[in-house]
């Protein structure tokens, strides 16, 4: 689907308004403003204006001012300052990353020693009988891969688990395994390994589906405690600007939709949910979510701030763990070894159990969306949507898409699908994909620009917790397709730039309209006034890694024209 968004009637309807005795704005706002009318560009004008929460004009100040009252409110931009349209984020794991918070971090951890001294004192502030649980560790980064026994060594025998930094294997100790039953008898799940030794025993390394044998055993926190966690990180999210974001579903299975999503429902229906949110779920629960009468864009409770999003979907693996599935195999020489699921990676998900799936959903009004990072798994995502193409308002997407095929890149437009992408990936990814797929990586690596032009809509979000949930860094990477922490003349494949523009669209217009909501994203009269006031540096100055957009943050931010967040 394109970027293209013809005046609605509302729209239309405000200009005809427009400069009549009887209009009186609730809100003037003045200064360089970024409406992102039209299909590309920045859109910019001298001031809107607000009525109702939505924007009823835009253009010159001469022709607005006549329109503000005495009760009307003014905010005039200092010289240095823009606005632009709020943020959203169109990819998070919403109740994991608003646990992490309070989780062992081990992103800092620079050695496994240093890893299991953390870890250690972690322990000692748990309560008896409680499992620890944590994120972040990283195999290159510590050089070996941890095991049971390692965790052993400090945590004495609690039962005890930490995900990998980009959360598809975990490393649980020996009493968490206990607690799961796996033993050198347990047989691999079709989605995922169980790492072993040289006889066979587990080793504490559980790979992808594996991974869910232990996370299913723990205790979950109160659902107080989480609601409190999620209500707190979402206030944290308006602080980058972020109004609204796409809640991609647990980690672990909500079989009776009874957590993560209700959750957020329950917030929102309380008057407790500071932003937006589109939350899907899993394959477990799509029976239930059939069976409730769930849909696509339909509000999950009695208020409208929580929405119904996608089935959620895992075709393949990851690219730093080699599970992504490739069309040919990852390369011999690189310095982990074998792949661990096979030469070609693993597709968890078979291409006719996901065109299953994604029919049995769009029948009942839902749409779907499949993570998918190699080309093989890309390929097979297109073809189980492609019977479903344009069959619900809200329209199916591919997660991540990190490798397409040539051939496979203009199949988005015409299908409808999204392309849902993280750009801040490739900050940790580049070194990973030229030492797996060598010569191929940068050649079908993160076709960020392929898709654009063949008319696909690039939908970016930052993947919290896998990345940090801090948009610009990600925004100036799709600009620059470098990182400041690289070297100076390390570019990956600067042919799939996009301009600054078309990356200002991907994250404040285009998951507005990946969600269904025509309204949203834009501040040209008929849309929502979600707002922010930002340095104009991010945008007048040269776009360069670590530069003025990558280190950007608002001053101001506001929804349907109210204050949600000042600084």
């Amino acid at each position: 689907m394109g970027d293209a968004d013809p005046k609605c009637t509302l729209e239309a309807e405000m200009d005809v308004r427009l400069g009549s005795p009887s209009m009186t704005l609730d809100l003037l706002v003045e200064g360089r403003i970024a409406t992102l009318a039209g299909e590309a560009g920045f859109g910019w004008v001298e001031a809107i204006g607000v009525t109702g929460g939505r924007v009823v004009a835009a253009g010159p100040r001469a022709d607005l001012d006549p329109l503000a009252g005495g009760a009307t409110r003014r905010l005039a931009l200092a010289p240095d300052e823009i606005v632009l349209p709020a943020l959203r984020d169109a990819h998070i794991h919403l109740v994991e990353a608003a646990r992490t918070v309070n989780q062992v971090d081990l992103s800092g951890a620079a050695t496994l020693a240093d890893g299991l001294e953390i870890i250690a004192a972690a322990h000692r502030r748990l309560p008896d009988g409680a499992w620890l649980e944590g994120t972040g560790w990283d195999v290159t980064r510590w050089g070996e891969w941890p095991t049971a026994t390692d965790l052993d060594r400090v945590v004495a025998g609690r039962p005890a688990f930490l995900w990998s930094h980009e959360l598809h294997q975990v490393w649980a100790d020996s009493a968490a395994l206990a607690a799961a039953g796996i033993d050198a008898t347990t047989s691999d799940p079709p989605d995922g390994r169980i790492r072993r030794d040289e006889t066979g025993q587990p080793t504490g390394m559980l790979h992808e589906g594996a991974s869910k044998l232990v996370t299913r055993h723990a205790p979950e926190p109160t659902r107080e405690w989480l609601a409190t966690a999620v209500e707190a990180y979402c206030r944290g999210l308006l602080a980058y600007g972020i109004v609204a974001v796409h809640d991609l579903a647990q980690l672990v299975p909500d079989v009776d939709l009874t957590g993560g999503i209700a959750i957020i429902r329950d917030l929102a229906d309380g008057g407790r949910l500071p932003v937006r949110v589109h939350a899907s779920i899993r394959t477990e629960a799509l029976g239930a979510a059939i069976e409730g009468g769930l849909r696509s864009g339909a509000p999950l409770g009695g208020s409208e701030r929580a929405r119904f999003g996608w089935l959620k979907i895992f075709g393949d693996g990851s690219l730093f763990s080699r599970t992504a599935f490739l069309l040919e195999p990852w390369e011999l020489g690189d310095e982990r070894g074998a792949p661990p699921t096979g030469p070609r990676g693993l597709p968890t998900t078979t291409a006719a159990e996901m065109a299953e799936l994604a029919n049995r959903a769009a029948a009942a009004g839902i749409a779907t969306a499949i993570h998918a990072i190699g080309d093989a798994a890309v390929r097979s995502a297109l073809d189980a949507l492609a019977p479903v193409a344009h069959m619900t308002t809200v329209p199916n997407r591919i997660e991540h898409l990190q490798f397409v095929d040539p051939s496979d890149v203009g199949r988005f437009h015409p299908l409808g699908v999204v392309a849902s992408v993280q750009p801040i990936h490739l900050r940790g990814d580049a070194r990973w994909a030229r030492a797996g797929l060598g010569d191929r990586a940068e050649r079908i690596g993160y076709p960020w620009r392929a898709v654009e032009d063949a008319g696909g809509l690039l939908a970016f979000g930052a993947d919290a917790p896998y990345e940090d949930v801090d948009p610009w860094p990600g925004l100036a990477m799709a600009v620059t397709r470098s990182d400041p922490s690289w070297s100076p003349v390390d570019v990956f494949g600067l042919h799939e730039a996009i301009t600054l523009d078309m990356a200002v669209r991907a994250h404040c217009l285009h998951p507005a309209l990946a969600a269904g909501e025509r309204d949203r994203g834009r501040l040209a009269p008929g849309h929502q006034a979600d707002l922010m006031v930002v340095p104009a540096a991010a945008i007048d100055e040269p776009t360069i890694p670590g530069g003025p957009l990558a280190r950007a943050r608002p001053r101001l931010v506001l929804e349907a024209g109210e204050v949600a967040f000042e600084r």
